[in-house]
């Protein structure tokens, strides 16, 4: 019986979804992808390491993410002295196939609103 009741706890405690957005996170709408693309988004010069640290996420896993996102051609990586500077190709088709219908352009401007988005001419 007390087995049951700490799945229950546990269970109740992971599924709540109030208005205070808790430290476990167990789902969100967008992919780490989409956070880091809406972060460089905001800021192209930004490190790796804090990208990583605002999505929630390792710089290591944030250097896989935007080595897929320019295998994909979606980022455009220039370096900069010695830092990077990323482009995102605004054109470029989303993925999966129900949402290929739009554009990584479409989703920044859907995610970010009103801030500015720097596009890239390709």
């Amino acid at each position: 019986m007390m087995k049951r009741w700490r799945y229950f706890v546990y269970w109740s405690k992971l599924c709540r979804m109030d208005e205070t957005y808790s430290d476990s996170r167990p789902w969100t709408f967008l992919s780490n992808y989409a956070h880091v693309l809406v972060c460089l988004a905001e800021d192209p010069t930004a490190r790796l390491r804090d990208v990583g640290d605002r999505v929630g996420i390792t710089e290591r896993a944030a250097m896989r993410i935007v080595k897929h996102l320019e295998e994909a051609d979606v980022l455009i990586k220039e370096r900069n002295g010695r830092r990077n500077r990323y482009q995102i190709n605004m054109s470029k088709a989303l993925r999966h196939p129900i949402e290929s219908h739009g554009t990584v352009g479409a989703l920044l401007q859907m995610s970010l609103g009103t801030k500015p988005v720097r596009r890239t001419s390709r």
